[in-house]
């Protein structure tokens, strides 16, 4: 019998990041079946789980960063290395993340410095789908929306309506770019409140799926001229356009942001991979939106870190499968996550990074 990888799971140091990668359930899961796993102390405090539920699990304290990278073959964490990370990191480990390069050639070329392999939980795909992706792209739809409706509120320096009316009154316009996993979230969160929903993608098959959400949601082919009329009496815009491990197209152009009605609210999910709309930058917790053409913008790259315990728990158990193939080796063996790696010891391999 081979020997198993000893996993490690960091606290996350992104600004404003309080998910964790493994669960107490996940991690016990992993250490009856004979894996070695150490969390660093804390890791799991903002997403409400003690180190005494990891200590109960099985798992190994490590004091600090410095110790539980030591200690790991296999790194398990939420979003991309930072600095501190960075630092840490060696040609031995096995990487295993949010990672989004595409937009980011500065920590491509890092990590290939390092010569580590890194294999990104968002260019996972099994039977067509991103299974490591969808989970925390439902939470990123429904979190836009919720994000829309507070920034919409006059306090915020939106443009002072309800987003779903009342009697009376006529309900608000949200438009969604992109009908896949996250839009369709953003999309039904939307139609519960009671507003007029718009949603534009590519795909005829998208398109009819996001219609059949609600009655209030239409469906319509992404013609650019399409796009922008719809824009003109937006109230909230929400930006989820997704090819797998590519920098996203710019599809709304600072010249539909110019058209939109002052206090409108723009939120682009997809920021991880450089952003759908021309005049988004990426933004954190801290400081989550800017004004920019008389519209708030929101571009927070981790949106799911509003929700760190919903998102951890539904991140875990989505990764844990893949977490078992990994630590037995099976990284070559299984094709979701080989055709996952995006750096193989030090070499860009994944064909969406390779110019």
């Amino acid at each position: 019998m081979s020997t198993l990888l000893t996993v490690g799971v960091p606290k996350e140091i992104k600004p404003m990041e309080a998910r964790i990668a493994l669960v107490p359930h996940a991690v016990a899961d992993l250490v009856g079946q004979g894996c070695e796993v150490w969390v660093q102390q804390s890791a799991g405090e903002l997403s409400g789980f003690s180190d005494d539920e990891y200590r109960n699990a099985g798992a190994q304290l490590a004091e600090d960063a410095a110790e539980l990278f030591a200690k790991a073959d296999l790194v398990v964490k939420v979003k991309e290395p930072i600095q501190g990370d960075l630092d840490l990191l060696q040609a031995r480990h096995l990487l295993f993340c949010y990672l989004h390069l595409a937009p980011n050639p500065t920590l491509t070329q890092a990590l290939c410095d390092i010569g580590l392999t890194a294999v990104a939980f968002e260019t996972v795909q099994e039977g067509g789908k991103l299974p490591l992706l969808a989970p925390m792209s439902e939470i990123a739809g429904r979190v836009s929306v919720q994000a829309g409706i507070h920034y919409l509120h006059r306090p915020m320096g939106g443009k002072g309506i309800l987003l779903g009316g009342v009697p009376g009154a006529e309900p608000g316009k949200v438009v969604i770019i992109g009908a896949g996993v996250a839009g369709q979230n953003a999309a039904m969160s939307a139609a519960a409140t009671g507003a007029q929903v718009v949603a534009f993608d590519r795909s005829a098959a998208a398109l009819r799926v996001i219609e059949s959400l609600a009655p209030n949601i239409t469906g319509v082919y992404s013609y650019q001229g399409a796009i922008a009329k719809a824009l003109r009496d937006a109230d909230l815009v929400v930006g989820s356009v997704l090819i797998p491990g590519a920098k996203a197209p710019k599809v709304v152009t600072r010249d539909m942001i110019q058209d939109m009605p002052d206090g409108g609210v723009v939120v682009d999910i997809s920021i991880d991979q450089g952003g759908c709309i021309e005049t988004m930058r990426a933004t954190d917790y801290r400081d989550p939106v800017f004004l920019e053409e008389g519209v708030l913008h929101m571009g927070v790259t981790n949106m799911p870190g509003a929700v760190p315990r919903t998102a951890s728990e539904a991140l875990s158990g989505a990764i844990l499968p893949y977490v078992q193939k990994l630590l037995r080796g099976q990284l070559a063996d299984y094709a979701p996550l080989s055709d996952g790696i995006n750096v193989s010891n030090g070499k860009i391999v994944l064909p969406a990074l390779i110019e």
